[in-house]
């Protein structure tokens, strides 16, 4: 059957030939421990089998289907049948509920759903808003102990009883054709959708080589949702596409990643900004350099504690930047300075630093990042909002909506998102070193600094306030953190209040839902102190 795996779409989307199916390509782990290892021909035959299922429900050429599932191996089946099929895969970050969760389902017209069975209840909680969209099939996990409710299909069952070789619906491939629609995190309004096609997966499997430079032994890993870029380019698609083994976790916990690491080998993982800090922030243990990981691609390394996390753990980073519309800038480890995100590859892309009025800016001044592939029109696609579409690209340049600044030699660094800083007394604070020092703490698992309105009045101005978590089984100590504070921090970047959480919510791409933290702020509530 080894000639017809290479008629796969995927496996032409990526260029790729396969001349061992037997051999392993991606593993899996669970949040129990247990693993379940790919080969080529489990991927080719299981894409076909989902390829029947969504099939049988009349999904074909341009119709688009659900994905709400953690990083499992079916996620990677529907996928890749939606290529064969011609259809549109709608992954949605699983942590979505209620409106946010109907939202996308409808907005992007979906003809089915395939859901995991932790998040049944979600479905059921929007049940009337989304009656009319079938539920094809429910993924069972043994691991989970969680009953499958029967009135659905149990996707792990109808898998089985399909038959493994290519279906007659498949489609010949078409790299312009849309083939994935991923959701922005909707942290100030409803979710868009970014059109992505068929050849946005043979630009992930080309960077394995031009951007990663990943070699023959290189073991790559990654806890993030597949149902981000991020996983997808610099961990799924280009192992797929070089031929070496990938490594998936379920989801990422930041106490488990250096042991996972270990027994698997990793070599390489990919972290952004928010879980760095949260891997740093845990308890510091003799053996944190013992590990195989040579390099850390990472988007958003805080700078205060870039260089600290390097040494302790006997990593060099990969700073790289990047948005699922698009640009694209990296700094490899020993090439540019610790802090900048780097340049944007040279021929391919071209960016620079606006003012309001599209001014180009002088070396060293903030402004809004904006970039333009080097040949070519830069377009990018909402699903169903063309006004918004052309806005993002107006004047042929990728607006970003970062503040960003560059230095003498060309290198471009993140400061804050557009209308996101955080200014105090006439200065702009720097959040990530107020974290740095609140999160070495030994009471505090995860922090998140945010600015509030201030209470002086003042235009512009903020209170700082500090949303700590605790690890499990500890409690917050305040005074230790004031010490530490006080100690660490020059005065003006000492926060008004601390608020206590279970836990910092975050987006798909592990950033800090602010907004929420701050809607559920009040410093008169039990969980918030004042320093």
């Amino acid at each position: 059957m080894s000639h017809d795996i290479n008629e796969l779409s995927i496996l032409k989307c990526l260029g790729k030939t396969v001349s061992d199916p037997l051999k392993p390509v991606l593993t899996f782990v669970n949040d129990d421990g247990s693993d379940e290892r790919l080969s080529w021909q489990d991927i080719f035959e299981n894409t076909n089998r989902m390829a029947r299922i969504l099939a049988q429900y009349g999904i074909g050429k341009g119709d688009t289907f659900t994905m709400i599932m953690r990083n499992h191996p079916e996620f990677l089946y529907a996928l890749f049948a939606a290529l064969s099929l011609g259809a549109i895969a709608v992954p949605i970050d699983p942590r979505s509920k209620g409106k946010k969760l109907s939202f996308q389902i409808l907005n992007t017209q979906s003809k089915g759903i395939l859901a995991e069975d932790v998040f049944l209840e979600n479905l059921k909680e929007i049940h009337d808003d989304i009656k009319q969209v079938p539920v094809a099939g429910i993924l069972y996990k043994n691991h989970h102990h969680i009953p499958v409710n029967t009135n659905y299909p149990i996707l792990n069952e109808i898998m089985k009883a399909q038959d493994p070789t290519i279906p007659s619906q498949v489609v010949p491939l078409d790299h312009s054709a849309p083939a994935q629609i991923i959701h922005t995190s909707g942290t100030t309004g409803d979710p868009k959708g970014v059109v992505l096609k068929a050849e946005r997966f043979m630009i992930y499997g080309f960077m394995s080589s031009f951007l990663w430079n990943y070699q023959e032994d290189d073991v790559v890993y990654t806890g993030l949702s597949m149902t981000h870029g991020n996983a997808q380019s610099v961990t799924v698609f280009p192992a797929l596409s070089k031929g070496i083994m990938g490594v998936v976790s379920e989801r990422f916990t930041k106490s488990k990643i250096w042991d996972i690491c270990r027994k698997y080998g990793c070599t390489t993982f990919s972290l952004l900004g928010g879980m760095m800090a949260g891997i740093y922030n845990e308890p510091v243990k003799a053996n944190d350099a013992d590990n195989p990981v040579r390099r850390v691609v990472s988007a958003g390394t805080p700078r205060a504690i870039w260089e600290s996390f390097e040494k302790r753990f006997g990593v060099k980073i990969h700073e790289w930047y990047a948005a699922v519309e698009g640009g694209l800038a990296h700094n490899p480890p020993g090439t540019g300075p610790v802090g900048s995100f780097g340049k944007p590859p040279q021929g391919m892309l071209e960016m620079k630093i606006v003012d309001e009025n599209d001014n180009e800016l002088p070396l060293g001044a903030k402004g809004e990042l904006i970039s333009r592939i080097a040949s070519g029109e830069t377009t990018v696609t909402y699903y169903g909002k063309e006004e918004a579409s052309k806005e993002k690209t107006r004047g042929g340049w990728l607006r970003s909506g970062d503040i960003c600044h560059q230095d003498k030699d060309g290198f471009f660094y993140f400061d804050f998102r557009k209308g996101g800083g955080i200014r105090r007394q006439g200065d702009f604070i720097q959040p990530d070193y107020v974290e740095k020092v609140i999160g070495e703490n030994q009471t505090v698992s995860e922090v998140c600094v945010y600015g509030i309105p201030s209470e002086s009045g003042a235009p512009g101005e903020s209170d700082l306030v500090a949303a700590v978590a605790p690890f499990e089984g500890k409690e917050i100590d305040i005074g230790s953190i004031k010490a530490d504070c006080l100690k660490g921090l020059e005065r003006n970047s000492i926060p008004t209040y601390i608020q206590i959480v279970k836990d910092i919510p975050k987006t798909v791409s592990e950033k800090p839902l602010e907004r929420i933290l701050r809607d559920e702020f009040k410093k008169d509530a039990p969980n918030v102190v004042t320093l």
